[in-house]
């Protein structure tokens, strides 16, 4: 596999060679966004194990209404139940996923409907829509061809992986009853065997791949 050039994005369109940190969302509503403390600096010690990107190995903590939004190309987003955002969180969230910044949501379990309501607030004008196999979020650093691991059973149902594009870029991507935040936390959190957790950090090194090249 050839080497991943890494350049990471800043949200006003331009590059430099920098640290990738990844931010997690604090939001409204009433879920548990802090949910999987471990999940982070595993995906972050991941990466900088098995691929060229530069990582800082903590995370940082951020609301959309943080004045350093900004600085973070890359938002995870997690948790259990409900999400609600203000008209003013709606706005800049937008401007930030319009101008450069990534969200990637995880359904830890029930977030979905809250999740896709708030998002029709966000982007009224675009659907979230189940990516094909074939996209290159699958593939563009370890093989997934058939789309996403599965990692936790929930409702038992197949995984989905959802997304919307803002004039052609991929912008939010939402993993449904697949789970994979759960699979990178330490493995007696949820007695994961290996074989799951590495297919969970794998699809994640994916995810943050095609976030910081596409």
């Amino acid at each position: 596999m050839a080497s991943l050039v890494f350049a990471q994005r800043t949200c006003f369109g331009s590059t430099h060679a920098s640290a990738l940190t990844i931010a997690r969302l604090k939001y409204g509503g009433g879920g548990d966004w802090y949910w999987g403390a471990s999940a982070i600096p595993n995906m972050l010690k991941f990466l900088k194990e098995n691929t060229n990107i530069p990582v800082n190995e903590e995370e940082v903590r951020v609301s959309v209404l943080d004045d350093d939004l900004f600085s973070y190309p890359f938002l995870f987003m997690t948790g259990h139940g409900n999400v609600k955002f203000t008209d003013q969180e709606v706005e800049r969230l937008r401007n930030y996923l319009t101008h450069g910044g990534f969200l990637f949501a995880n359904d830890s379990y029930g977030l979905k409907k809250a999740f896709f309501q708030e998002m029709k607030r966000v982007f009224p004008d675009n659907d979230l829509v189940e990516l094909p196999f074939g996209h290159g979020i699958y593939h563009c650093y370890y093989d997934f061809p058939d789309g996403l691991p599965k990692i936790h059973k929930h409702d038992e149902k197949p995984p989905q992986g959802f997304a919307i594009f803002h004039e052609g870029r991929l912008v939010v991507f939402f993993v449904y009853e697949s789970d994979i935040g759960d699979g990178w936390e330490d493995f007696q959190v949820h007695d994961d065997p290996p074989e799951k957790r590495e297919a969970a950090l794998k699809m994640g090194t994916n995810i943050i791949t095609w976030a910081l090249e596409n």
